[in-house]
């Protein structure tokens, strides 16, 4: 057995039957939005958070990528590629509701489902494989997919992976796109492996591979024969390389839960301007979306860091330790606004963002804040207007200074991750 305590690892491939797997939704928002429209089935989409000739495509169609298109690329870019695009805006709610019925899908066979992001679910069967009369996993993955269909539409799809643990899971996801279902166990680890260069392991991007290069790992197959010494102490320098020498061969070391770092929102200016009202006025915005992000997640911030980008390409960036912490709109903007006013005042800004680090659970901080009575008393009134806001609509009392930005100051639907889904869903 692998032990990370006392460094104990195991050499041969982990022999256990597949009981992870990793579900992902093919396309995700293009085929949403196909399958909400059928005018755009079959045809090339691209989805972005604002249409506009500089925006970027967070979501293709098979038909799209089919014919050259990838996910970051310009709008403008897409477009001199492929003249017959069809670009939408990102509609969350639509997002929301099939995230929802796919959870609920995954949850029906196991109590043990994590969400990765909105299109990315992990449904893990050890110990439960009673649930499902212990049928195989394929044909619950089947299954599954079947249900897909039945819940949400003809058009939706998604990709299988069945594996001993969380990585070759979602690498057997990545096979056979899109609509395939695929296991990966010690049986046929070296085979897939022998299929793959090394940038098409998940988290292993061109850093990481130069890194191996440079050691003479050049594919998969090497890094699944080299020694843990090798990858400890020369290739990653930490115990990630024991990590990795595990994980490569089918043993879990992904099951683990992380701490929020930080919390921001940030904004690309579609007006480029000087106009102190109009940048107060955006900037503003992201901060009382940024408050509630803190409350949503019931933690209270002492640090701010606010990044500036500018039109002629220079950028600014300014952070600062606040001795008291702070979750409520109103001290938050104080805070971020003695910031923002120090940057040079003659630079168009194109992109601003805010950041919120230092971060507290709220009731760690409860007994000091009753120590300030009129911080106690700022607390009720923020819980007051997140109640009427909640009943009433997002923008019912809101500051003054942030009035008339919801409109231009749009939230990027959080394609990485699911943590602002209901939040955002809430606000729109």
């Amino acid at each position: 057995m692998y032990d990370i305590r006392f460094g104990y690892v195991n050499d041969d491939l982990n022999k256990e039957e597949p009981n992870v797997m990793h579900i992902d939704l093919n396309s995700c928002f293009a085929t949403i939005e196909q399958q909400a429209n059928p005018h755009l089935r079959g045809r090339p989409v691209g989805v972005t958070n604002r249409i506009s000739p500089a925006c970027c495509m967070v979501a293709l169609s098979y038909e799209a990528k089919f014919r050259g298109a990838k996910v970051g690329m310009r709008f403008d870019e897409v477009k001199a590629m492929i003249p017959d695009l069809i670009v939408v805006e990102t509609d969350p709610p639509k997002y929301h509701y099939a995230y929802e019925k796919l959870m609920a899908i995954m949850k029906s066979y196991s109590p043990k489902v994590q969400m990765k992001s909105i299109d990315e679910g992990i449904v893990d069967f050890h110990g439960t494989r009673n649930n499902i009369n212990n049928r195989s996993l394929e044909d619950i993955g089947y299954e599954m997919k079947d249900r897909l269909r039945q819940d949400l539409g003809c058009w939706m799809k998604c990709n299988i992976g069945i594996a001993p643990n969380r990585f070759l899971a979602k690498l057997a996801a990545g096979f056979n796109k899109p609509d395939g279902l695929t296991v990966i166990d010690h049986n046929n680890l070296e085979d897939k492996y022998r299929s793959l260069k090394l940038t098409d392991l998940p988290g292993i991007a061109n850093r990481f591979e130069a890194r191996l290069n440079r050691r003479g790992i050049d594919s998969p197959i090497d890094f699944l024969n080299a020694p843990p010494r090798v990858l400890k102490k020369y290739v990653f320098q930490s115990i990630i390389g024991i990590h990795w020498h595990q994980r490569m061969r089918g043993y879990e070391v992904d099951d683990v839960q992380t701490n929020l770092g930080n919390v921001g929102r940030q904004h690309v200016f579609n007006v480029r301007t000087k106009d102190e009202r109009e940048l107060v006025k955006r900037f503003s915005y992201l901060c009382y979306t940024t408050a509630k992000k803190l409350r949503y997640n019931e933690v209270m911030a002492k640090g701010i860091y606010v990044y500036l980008g500018f039109k002629d390409g220079d950028s600014w960036y300014k952070r600062h330790l606040f001795k008291e912490p702070f979750g409520d709109d109103r001290k938050l903007f104080e805070n971020a606004m003695l910031i923002f006013n120090q940057r040079p005042k003659d630079k168009i800004i194109s992109m601003a963002s805010i950041t919120c680090y230092h971060l507290h659970k709220a009731e760690q901080t409860n007994m000091q804040l009753e120590l300030f009575h009129d911080r106690l008393k700022d607390e009720v009134i923020t819980e007051t207007i997140d109640d009427i806001n909640e009943v009433f609509g997002n923008q019912t009392i809101m500051m003054a200074t942030a009035l008339g930005a919801h409109g231009v100051v749009k939230q990027k639907v959080p394609f990485g991750s699911t943590k602002y889904l209901e939040l955002l869903c809430r606000q729109n």
